[in-house]
């Protein structure tokens, strides 16, 4: 055994189970034993998240060059209520170009056994069925390829490779004009350019919506520039009229803007190199010497056409007449903060409309519904943060979205929104700060076109474009709201005894072979909550010391234990991982306890005393 080996960490992997079962197997369920003797990568995934995106996209070629060695199987772990949904994990394989076997996670199940935190994160199993890397993150497939041919060589002295055929079976095509479309046009002529995104073309469409007045691109994904028939794209989204008659198209996994020349169909490309920009690289210069990062909608505001640079987190601006690019907003950083453009945060920013003083924008992973002003400061309209989002009406300030994608303005000054995972279509008037419903029963809307009195909607995942009449009076619906207020828990200020109360089930023990088998974080918001006891330690209890000038606030505590058959003749042990997130709002009150136990498995024998 070669150094490298002999120093790896190996943990029991646990076994994969989803609610939703397999998906790309021809309807076969799979277990871990079945894979015995590959190399097994499991991407943990949501497919609301750019950066489980990305991966699926570093991921494809390391699947080429080991095809017979390696199996990759996505277990699709939700965020979004929406994406809970079978039907819809169904419909993302298949707009996402997924050619490997996918788990469909809809309650956690694997996610917990594995202790994920993250997405994306990549465990790496070797053909024993051992755990011997984990990834949060992406980036890090060069390094697991390292590892793969490592353990290739290490498992084909040892007899334990078996090589062949993987359980992928790819689906029957379906016979769709339009196939998953991002984003449409409305063009001078009446016509509409949609971009057919999982077919990586653009279509062009006649008056109707429907009839097909020619495609654009060869259907292949690839950076390639050219006529019609030979250029290439790689699932195209935004799209946007330049002064000169000419369309800007988002290409989004090529990381380039590419121009259409409406009369020839020529594709030549704008901005970008075909690589994904990553920290440290330029974020200004020539447009077709610096990367970009999935541009997934674009739009001409002030002169210049903008870019939601979704990969980033930002906004980027496209100077048409210099042929440079620039970052306009946002710091990279994920999340949702206002504030002049250098300071601003978002999430995803996938859909844009411009009006004469102001750039809508729909920040996606936020549910939120923002705009940029002339002097490119950012406001935030509709949504709080990260973690909100559902399907209510009503004042602004309280109203939710759920991981909006397209955004587009009414002659009124109002704006609808493309409520994607709501399948819904929203209205913000901000002249009286109201959200209303103005059409449900969509399917994934991702963008929308204003035609006279109509607004013709991209329902992506029917494939189609559908024509509503704006309706005068909007719908009612019943308020959903996905984030709910719990009572919090009175303790003592001061000192606090944290207990994380872990028994390991019936013939299982601690699985200390490898360390510590046990791990606790601890964190709190506000910060200053916490004098004493912050970080991480693998200790499960830990004394807290919890200011009482503060008075209230929520402690975050992730907890983890391992624990394995307890059966020396078993060589192969089944073994588990016990995970789980708290958040525990607390109010600080005299005389109240002075220690929070949380059971992780078992009882809490504090509890007796």
């Amino acid at each position: 055994m070669n150094d490298s080996a002999s120093r790896r960490v190996r943990v029991r992997a646990p076994e994969l189970v989803g609610k939703g079962g397999w998906l790309n197997t021809g309807d076969q369920q799979y277990t871990l034993a079945d894979l015995r003797g590959r190399i097994v990568i499991l991407d943990f995934w949501t497919f609301c998240c750019i950066n489980c995106l990305h991966v699926l996209d570093e991921l494809r070629e390391l699947e080429e060059r080991h095809p017979d060695t390696v199996v990759v199987v996505g277990v699709h772990s939700p965020k979004f209520v929406h994406e809970a949904e079978h039907q819809a994990v169904v419909d993302a394989v298949e707009r996402y170009g997924v050619e490997h076997p996918v788990l469909d996670d809809p309650e956690l199940a694997t996610w917990k056994q594995y202790a994920v935190r993250a997405w994306p994160t990549l465990v790496v199993i070797d053909p024993e069925g051992y755990v011997v890397a984990q990834h949060a993150g992406e980036g890090h497939v060069h390094a697991i390829e390292r590892l793969v041919t490592e353990l290739e060589a290490e498992h084909e002295a040892k007899g334990t490779l078996r090589r062949g055929d993987g359980p992928y079976v790819a689906p029957e095509p379906e016979p769709t004009v339009l196939r998953f479309p991002g984003k449409a046009l409305l063009l001078p002529s009446g016509n509409f350019l949609v971009s057919d995104t999982t077919r990586h073309q653009l279509v062009e469409l006649a008056e109707d919506g429907e009839s097909v007045v020619r495609r654009i691109g060869s259907g292949e994904r690839g950076l390639v520039d050219g006529p019609a028939e030979q250029a290439s794209f790689n699932e195209p989204q935004g799209l946007a009229l330049l002064d000169d008659g000419s369309v800007v198209v988002a290409d989004t996994v090529n990381h380039a803007l590419r121009r259409l020349d409406l009369a020839s169909g020529a594709v030549t490309t704008l901005a970008g190199t075909g690589k994904q920009w990553m920290q440290g690289a330029p974020t200004s210069g020539p447009a077709r010497e610096v990367e970009l990062s999935s541009p997934w909608d674009v739009a001409v505001f002030g002169g210049q056409v903008w870019i939601a640079m979704a990969g980033v987190h930002q906004l980027w601006t496209y100077d048409p007449a210099a042929e440079t690019v620039q970052v306009a907003a946002g710091t990279t950083n994920e999340g949702l903060v206002d504030g002049p453009g250098a300071e601003a945060w978002f999430a995803q920013p996938s859909g844009l409309a411009a009006t004469e003083d102001r750039l809508w924008l729909a920040d996606s992973e936020t549910s939120a519904l923002r705009w940029v002003d002339l002097d490119g400061a950012v406001h935030t309209a509709v949504g709080t943060g990260l973690f909100d989002f559902g399907h209510r009406d009503g004042e602004a300030g309280q109203a939710l979205l759920q991981h909006p994608l397209g955004v587009t303005a009414l002659p009124d000054g109002s704006v609808t929104v493309a409520d994607t995972y709501n399948h819904a279509l929203r209205r913000y008037d901000p002249a009286t700060g109201e959200v209303t419903t103005l059409a449900t029963d969509l399917r994934e809307p991702s963008d929308a076109v204003l035609v006279g009195d109509d607004i013709v909607v991209v329902e992506s995942a029917r494939h189609r474009l559908t024509r509503l009449r704006l309706p005068e009076e909007a719908v009612r619906v019943e308020a959903v709201a996905h984030r709910t207020q719990r009572a919090a828990t009175e303790v003592a200020p001061g000192r606090l005894r944290l207990d994380v109360i872990f028994q390991a089930p019936a013939g299982q023990k601690l699985d200390t072979r490898y360390g510590p088998s046990t791990r606790l974080l601890v964190s709190a918001t506000p910060p200053e909550l916490l004098l004493k006891g912050e970080g991480a330690d693998s200790d499960l209890s830990r004394e807290l010391e919890l200011d009482p000038a503060v008075g209230e606030g929520v402690l975050h505590v992730s907890a983890m234990a391992a624990s394995c058959d307890d059966d020396p003749a078993n060589e192969y042990p089944a073994c588990h991982v016990h995970q789980q997130d708290w958040g525990v709002p607390v109010r600080l009150v005299e005389g109240a306890a002075d220690r929070l136990p949380l059971v992780l498995a078992g009882l809490d024998a504090g509890e007796e005393r």
